[in-house]
Order: structure tokens, then C-alpha cells, then sequence
């Protein structure tokens, strides 16, 4: 394999850097600031000019959080089921980010077969028992009753 501009590594021979590969991306990025900015820019531009579909009342300005009016003290006691859910769905959501590379590589066209002589069985057991202790953890989740919306 010889390339016209190519560099000799410690690896062998591959490809020289070209920034011209990364175009594309540079335009990406170049929509997306203007896009951001030119949203931005109309919102406040139709704001200045009345044309909102907003009508300001006592409801709409009063503060929200956690599913609950603001009602009295700030140290008031409140269900901790918030907190309950969104730790499961971080705990989800890796296990998707752990999970997902791993079926790529594992279950792709391109997946070599050393790759499969070597780690294949125990790769998928390790997987197994990661899926099988979050499914502990959520069984115990669901036994405590965090899915119950009180």
C-alpha cells in the first residue's frame, strides 16, 4: 500500500494528515452557529415587536420546580421519587452506553475473527452479568415501589 503523501510510523506506512477531511465538519459547525445565533437573533427581534403569543399572568411568572408549587417555606420536606427516577434513568442510559459499543463491535459485518476467538465468549458472559445485575436492580427498584407514582 503506497500512498502519494504518505509517513512512515512506528505502526507502518498510513496516510498524512489532511485537514481537507475535516471540511465538512467545519461547515457543520459553521450551520449550526448560524442557525443557534439566527434563532436567537428572530426570537428576540419578534419580542421587541409584539408578535409573541405570550400573555404574562400571575400563574405563568410564578416559579416551578420539582413538580411542586413554591408554596410557603423553602425547607419544607418534599418526595424524594424525583431523585428516585432520574437515578435510573442515569443507570439506563449507561448501561446503553456500555451496552451499544459492545454489540457493534461484537455483532458487526467488519468484526474480526481474532477478535472474536479471543473475546467473544468472554466479553458476552461479562455482558450477561452486567445485564443480569441491573436487572436486579431494577427488580429491586420496582419492589420498593419507585415506580409508583403516589
Amino acid at each position: 500500500m503506497v500512498f502519494a503523501d504518505a509517513v512512515q510510523t512506528s505502526a507502518g506506512v498510513e496516510a498524512a494528515f489532511s485537514l481537507a477531511d475535516y471540511y465538512p465538519i467545519f461547515l457543520f459547525l459553521g450551520f449550526l452557529i448560524f442557525f443557534v445565533l439566527g434563532t436567537l437573533f428572530s426570537s428576540q427581534l419578534f419580542h421587541l415587536l409584539g408578535m409573541k403569543p405570550y400573555k404574562e399572568t400571575a400563574v405563568k411568572l410564578m416559579p416551578y420546580e420539582s413538580g411542586m408549587d413554591p408554596v410557603g417555606s423553602a425547607r419544607m420536606q418534599f418526595d424524594v421519587k424525583f431523585y428516585l427516577i432520574a437515578i435510573l434513568f442515569l443507570v439506563f442510559d449507561v448501561e446503553l452506553l456500555f451496552l451499544y459499543p459492545w454489540a457493534v463491535v461484537a455483532y458487526s459485518d467488519g468484526a474480526s475473527p481474532e477478535w472474536h476467538d479471543a473475546f467473544g465468549r468472554v466479553v458476552f458472559w461479562e455482558v450477561v452479568v452486567f445485564i443480569a445485575s441491573l436487572t436486579v436492580g431494577y427488580v429491586y427498584a420496582w419492589r420498593k415501589g419507585v415506580f409508583r407514582w403516589r
